[in-house]
């Protein structure tokens, strides 16, 4: 049987939809492959950004000169921006798949290793969410699922799972590509989400996200048995072996007060929720389209916060939109402050072909877009080390996932320590063979390292209860309780 090897760039969604694909193809006897020695390459790709489809297009050149003999499958935003365009100077590209056509990727795979000569594509939107099976059932006594890429599959890190629950999105922010690439928002039937769901958890993951590219906003397309986003977060919580829910990516506007109730009434609702802000500015936010003023956004922040007196908020940013004076962007610094973002995913503007903004005039010089990015980050570096120094001394669960690099010990804590005595310590262990650090995440999402006995048997998919100890840069280091 042919082997394959999948390439994924982008949003956690093209990740799921790759593993999804891998698991398919292993089901009908393929096998996962480095990508020099396959005989298929699959390509996900994202034009979110510009830098991954310029990624993508040097990677067919990539594959071309380093197996020659690779037959290319290119899927995803780029794949249904440029279609069959693609071919014109790729031989080695056979099929072409768009956002939706994702779910016919098996079947194609199969057809194209039959027939060597064959191209096809798969460009068409569909108008109910493309449903396909989770094909879990066929792995179930298998304890590594494939996920797309070889590294990945041979971790053995089965501990969270992502479920897709709708997919495109109505918005059309004059920034955004999304819409022309994903589609209208097209939601999937609920039985279908929650048997994926039981699926999950009957492997023994007990940490869940429910996927879309505008997750808060399901079920306002009404096709299908599609209820209302809230009616599905609390039959997703009853679902016995479930202790931690999350949802991504919501957008503000479409958070009503009944999924915000949902913070106070579910506890496996998770305490840590990324809440897109894009700019700060009022002037801004209505160029960009985004449907709320700073004033709307800070209002929802201090009803979740009332709700979950807890929640932890994480952002995207857009700096140089255009339009953006100094003083907008001091807006948007003023808004992180505020709502005390503990993470954020920050990019300068760049213009999507096909969007309202990308005829927008009034374009940010390079430089001043640059220097408001790394202000940007520095306050967020700062907010995300006051975050992490407010866990000290917290107990916490944390969820182990990984065995991490041994001299990640707490007992390191005290800097006082001389060189040598420091040196000491960490020889010992690293040569100690009666305890392992262990990497996982607490409640609110934080990297925690560890050490645990081996003696007491755990395995990645546990979760075990630490006190925090100190925080680093990026990562707490807990002891075990």
């Amino acid at each position: 049987m042919p082997s394959f090897h999948c390439i994924t760039y982008g949003c956690q969604m093209n990740v799921n939809d790759s593993a999804w694909v891998a698991r398919s193809l292993v089901k009908m006897g393929w096998t996962e492959s480095e990508m020099e020695t396959a005989d298929f390459v699959f390509i996900n790709t994202c034009s979110v950004r510009e830098k991954p489809q310029h990624k993508v297009l040097s990677m067919l050149g990539i594959i071309r000169d380093t197996n020659p003999k690779a037959s290319v499958a290119v899927a995803g935003c780029v794949a249904q921006q440029m279609g069959e365009k693609l071919w014109e100077k790729n031989a080695h590209v056979r099929l072409v798949l768009g956002s939706d056509g994702i779910a016919y990727a098996p079947q194609a795979f199969e057809k194209l290793a039959k027939n060597p000569k064959l191209r096809l594509s798969y460009l068409k939107f569909t108008k109910e969410f493309p449903d396909r099976k989770p094909e879990l059932e066929f792995f179930r006594t298998v304890p590594v699922l494939p996920t797309g890429s070889a590294e990945e599959s041979t971790k053995g890190n089965d501990t969270r799972a992502f479920v897709n629950i709708m997919q495109g999105c109505n918005n059309f922010c004059a920034y955004c590509i999304v819409p022309y690439t994903r589609g209208r928002q097209k939601s999937r039937p609920m039985a279908s989400v929650l048997a994926e769901c039981k699926e999950w958890l009957s492997r023994g993951i007990c940490d869940l996200t429910l996927l879309g590219q505008n997750v808060n906003a399901y079920g306002k397309d009404n096709t299908g048995d599609t209820p209302h986003f809230t009616e599905l977060l609390y039959e997703t919580a009853k679902l016995e072996g479930l202790k931690r829910l999350h949802l991504v990516t919501p957008h503000p506007r479409d958070f009503c007060d009944a999924t915000v109730n949902a913070y106070k009434e579910l506890s496996v609702l998770a305490p840590r929720l990324h809440l897109p802000l894009q700019a700060g500015s009022d002037a801004i936010l209505e160029k960009m389209g985004r449907g709320y003023t700073g004033r709307d956004f800070m209002r929802l922040v201090e009803k979740l916060r009332t709700a979950r007196p807890d929640i932890a908020l994480s952002t995207d940013l857009i700096v140089g939109f255009p339009g953006e004076t100094e003083q907008d962007f001091q807006d948007t610094l003023r808004m992180m402050k505020e709502a005390n973002f503990i993470a954020s995913f920050s990019f300068i503007y760049s213009d999507r072909p096909g969007t309202r903004a990308s005829k927008m005039s009034e374009k940010v010089d390079a430089k001043v877009s640059l220097d408001r990015l790394n202000r940007l980050m520095t306050l967020q570096n700062e907010l995300a080390e006051d975050w992490l120094k407010s866990r000290v001394d917290m107990t916490t669960e944390v969820l182990l996932e990984t065995k991490s690099a041994r001299p990640k010990y707490s007992e390191v804590k005290d800097h006082s320590l001389d060189v040598e005595t420091v040196k000491n310590v960490t020889e010992h262990m690293e040569n100690d063979t009666e305890n392992t650090s262990w990497q996982g995440h607490d409640t609110w999402g934080n990297t925690v390292n560890l050490i645990i006995p081996n003696s007491f048997g755990h395995k990645a998919g546990d979760i075990v209860s630490a006190k925090i100890v100190t925080a680093k840069k990026h990562s707490l280091l807990g002891e075990l309780l």
